[in-house]
């Protein structure tokens, strides 16, 4: 590995070093191919690292409290990593598959190139519709074709819809935005001595590290549902609030809504948003996947959340990072491939036009191709950047809980740009050999909207494939409270 390309994709657990005294390197804690796609980036080497880190971190909470065994207890393979980052797409209600793509969705050609849209919720295809000064999407192609695409993201951001221009990867890194984000870390740790500590509740059901800890889950989309969602199969307590103005989108919750509870709260509501206050008070970690200034407002953003419980683990996301002039926008994995390159170098021309498809590694993202008419962009054959973040998210809330156990708390900032950047940043190995073939294990089980086929959690835990307790319950239907914990 490259002095300046530390720590590696495979080592992204040295970001958890601030929280813990040591950070646990286990022996042979994956197994399987290192590469299975040999794609254009180390997709894989994102995937097994930031599981990679999630595992230090159980192992390190293990420790903190007793277990001397905690260095080999857990473990993945290539197969359950691949198949936990595509997991929606393995998703079966009563046999059908998700649909999470609306038609406005997607890559549009413009007038001088690109852009990447993001209308799968309703209101951002409403407010895509508005800036583009129409009422039908009908019209979107063509009025797209009209306007450059520095032009249209502008136009549609500012409308408070979600778009990104596709650029390189050096055009990214020259934009304010992008050279704000470059400094940012993969995790960002703030901590503190508590001023009086608690223990960490261990309820040792299975021997799970996390059982028996509170976790509230104010997030959506797939990053931080599927931290949640992981540390709800580790025994945590989860309860996922939503707002009822906004609800997530079906496929969604029954993707990412195992092992936690469902419940709706209306902030704008004062006696709601006190509530939900105090669960956060009650509460071990939090998880918080929406913008800063909107939770400012009801005292549940970091700051906040801190000062008033010195106690809380504050685990937060944003997509493009904490500094510059989109700090506090919206954004998706999609939106962030499209903007910082990496859909650039994924691109190419279709097949049968006698051009390679992609960008081969290791090569400059420009050249004739990407001025053919018949060019277009691509993406990570799996939302890498969600699944990834969404680890780090788990693994930040492990490894805070561990630094609590030692009388320090404190909050971790993530970001999906950040974790773009550890992408783009990182050596591609040798893709050599094509893609591999790997094993699909998946689970069924019946719920309250039909059968769910579905693939385990990517965890091994002393020998054993870890589980969900329970599929997706009914959205919305959980009271605002926690289960009992003696």
């Amino acid at each position: 590995m490259d002095s300046d390309r530390q720590p590696g994709l495979l080592d992204l657990r040295s970001y958890l070093a601030p929280a813990l005294e040591t950070v646990p390197a286990p022996d042979g804690w994956w197994s399987g191919p290192r590469r299975w796609r040999a794609g254009a980036l180390d997709a894989e080497g994102l995937a097994l690292g930031s599981i990679g880190a999630l595992v230090s971190a159980l192992a390190a909470l293990d420790s903190a409290q007793g277990d001397a065994a905690s260095g080999s207890r857990v473990a993945t393979s290539s197969a359950l990593v691949a198949a936990s980052f595509d997991s929606i797409r393995h998703l079966r209600v009563d046999g059908n598959s998700a649909d999470i793509w609306a038609p406005m969705s997607g890559f549009r050609r413009t007038r001088d190139g690109w852009v990447r849209l993001h209308a799968n919720y309703p209101h951002h295809a409403e407010r895509l519709l508005a800036a583009m000064g129409m009422t039908s999407a009908d019209q979107l192609d063509a009025a797209l074709l009209e306007r450059d695409a520095l032009e249209i993201e502008d136009a549609v951001r500012s409308g408070g819809g979600v778009a990104a221009a596709v650029r390189t990867p050096d055009e990214w890194a020259a934009t304010p935005m992008g050279l704000a984000a470059a400094g940012e870390p993969w995790v960002g740790l703030a901590l503190d001595e508590a001023p009086s500590p608690r223990p960490v509740p261990h309820d040792g059901v299975g021997g799970l590290p996390p059982s028996g800890i509170r976790v509230l889950d104010l997030t959506r989309v797939i990053a931080g549902p599927s931290a949640t969602r992981l540390l709800g199969a580790l025994g945590a307590d989860v309860l996922r609030v939503d707002p009822p103005q906004h609800p997530e989108l079906l496929d969604a919750h029954l993707d990412t809504g195992f092992a936690k509870r469902s419940a709706v709260a209306d902030l704008r509501n004062p006696e709601q948003a006190a509530r939900v206050r105090t669960l956060a008070g009650e509460a071990d970690v939090v998880l918080l996947g929406y913008r800063q200034a909107s939770l400012a407002r009801y005292g549940l953003d970091i700051d906040s959340l801190r000062e008033a419980f010195p106690h809380l683990a504050v685990v937060a996301l944003s997509a493009w990072g904490w500094t510059g002039p989109w700090a506090d926008g919206r954004g998706f994995d999609s939106i962030v491939q499209a903007a910082c390159g990496i859909a650039h170098l994924y691109g190419g021309l279709p097949a049968g036009t006698g051009a390679s498809s992609t960008v081969p590694p290791g090569r400059a993202p420009s050249g004739p191709s990407t001025r053919d008419a018949a060019w277009r962009p691509g993406a990570l054959p799996v939302q890498a950047l969600d699944h990834a973040t969404g680890m780090a998210m788990a693994a930040s809330a492990v490894a805070l809980l561990a630094a609590r156990s030692r009388g320090v708390t404190g909050s971790a900032r993530l970001s999906l740009i950040a974790t773009a950047n550890e992408l783009l940043r990182a050596r591609v190995p040798d893709p050599s050999g094509g893609p591999v073939a790997l094993v699909l294990e998946t689970r069924h089980a019946d719920s309250a909207y039909g059968r769910l086929d579905f693939v385990p959690p990517p965890l091994i835990l002393d020998g054993t494939q870890l589980e969900y307790p329970h599929p997706s319950e009914r959205y919305g239907s959980a009271p605002l409270g926690w289960s009992h914990r003696g």
